[in-house]
């Protein structure tokens, strides 16, 4: 009796437990799919993606194109009025405006036109003493109607300074009482709800580098001017660093056209730059000796031998070089155009040393 209730029982259990086992499958089949791939983005996703991208930049387009017509004697009045100017040109604006202007004001910064950002609010919150008398106050407004703005512009021209408005509405406040004005029509912003500031700021900023290149032009800027002002970074080592300042923590291999190839190995090994000048006894340069031409010359004398061979017998000819007050940037594009990796510098035409393109990968220009 005993033997047969056991039996029942583990029958029981048995069955309990393949039939979960079949569950378990079953449950694994039919989700794991979902918790192991993922969903390709519907195409629906990317359409919506696609035409509001092409949307954004449709309208911001159209801005910029409708800006063309803001470039008339009223833009070349404010610019002459820059130009002219003692004193700084002062950007102001609020919200996303204010942005803008903080940009405009870097590259006005940057190309030689003295510049400062002031926010609205914090101007008529004592910000309003870093005005001097000579300087232009640059309002961005959109509206041209901000409440900030109405206040400032009275506290300003009350003192004798000029003020220019840039705006969209030349109907509005600030058009009606800035001096000078900037149009920056926009007619539709670029989100669907016409309210966040895309179009608007774009059309902003777009005049402001109109300004900024303008004066550049007035002022005959060059790169030597631009490097003064950018001494950092790659941008200012491109425009300001010459190749003196490399070769000289060089060593200065070099040996005269008479001198034996066994002489001259030993010099290019041990000032370790993978060539030397050839130069005449008054220092000038006739000719160059790299490795490849040692290799070179090997190949082709093997049979001959080389006990008699000297430097004027293996150099390169009418190598070319490179002026010690040179931009470093033009030793690398005189490396890259002739595939090669050191040049030779002169100075007061005499040879002076060797600047190689590890000089210039050190410098961070490669």
């Amino acid at each position: 009796m005993q033997v047969g209730r056991l039996f029942f029982t583990c029958s029981l259990t048995f069955y309990f437990l393949l039939f979960t086992f079949y569950l378990l499958l079953e449950l694994t089949f039919h989700l794991l799919p979902e918790f192991t791939t993922f969903a390709p983005m519907r195409p629906s996703n990317h359409d919506t993606i696609t035409t509001t991208a092409l949307r954004t930049l449709d309208i911001e387009i159209e801005a910029l194109q409708n800006l063309r017509n803001g470039i008339n004697g009223h833009f070349c009045e404010v610019v002459e009025a820059i130009f002219a100017s003692n004193g700084r040109v002062v950007v102001t604006g609020i919200g996303k405006s204010a942005l803008v202007a903080q940009k405009i004001v870097a590259t006005l910064n940057s190309t030689g036109t003295p510049s400062l950002f002031m926010h609205a609010a914090d101007a008529i919150h004592g910000d309003l003493g870093m005005i001097q008398s000579e300087d232009i106050l640059l309002c961005l407004s959109k509206s041209g109607s901000t409440a900030e703005i109405k206040v400032l512009v009275p506290l300003v021209k009350n003192r004798g300074i000029r003020v220019v408005g840039m705006v969209s509405e030349l109907d509005s406040w600030l058009g009606k009482h800035a001096d000078h004005l900037l149009h920056t029509p926009v007619t539709k912003e670029a989100d669907p709800n016409n309210l966040a500031p895309t179009a608007s700021t774009t059309a902003q900023m777009a005049m402001g580098d109109a300004i900024a290149v303008s004066l550049l032009a007035l002022r005959g800027f060059q790169p030597g001017d631009f490097a003064k002002f950018h001494p950092g970074g790659v941008l200012g080592k491109q425009l300001y660093l010459r190749v003196r300042d490399l070769y000289k923590t060089n060593e200065c291999p070099a040996v005269l056209s008479e001198t034996n190839l066994h002489d001259t190995i030993l010099e290019m090994t041990s000032k370790r730059l993978g060539c030397t000048a050839v130069v005449d006894k008054q220092g000038k340069v006739l000719g160059i000796i790299t490795d490849g031409d040692l290799r070179r010359m090997l190949e082709q004398q093997a049979k001959d031998g080389i006990s008699n061979l000297q430097a004027k017998d293996v150099m390169g000819a009418n190598p070319i070089t490179i002026a010690a007050d040179a931009l470093a940037v033009k030793a690398l594009e005189l490396m890259r155009g002739n595939s090669i990796t050191q040049l030779l510098v002169e100075e007061e035409g005499k040879y002076a040393g060797v600047v190689h393109l590890h000089d210039l990968i050190r410098e961070g220009l490669v």
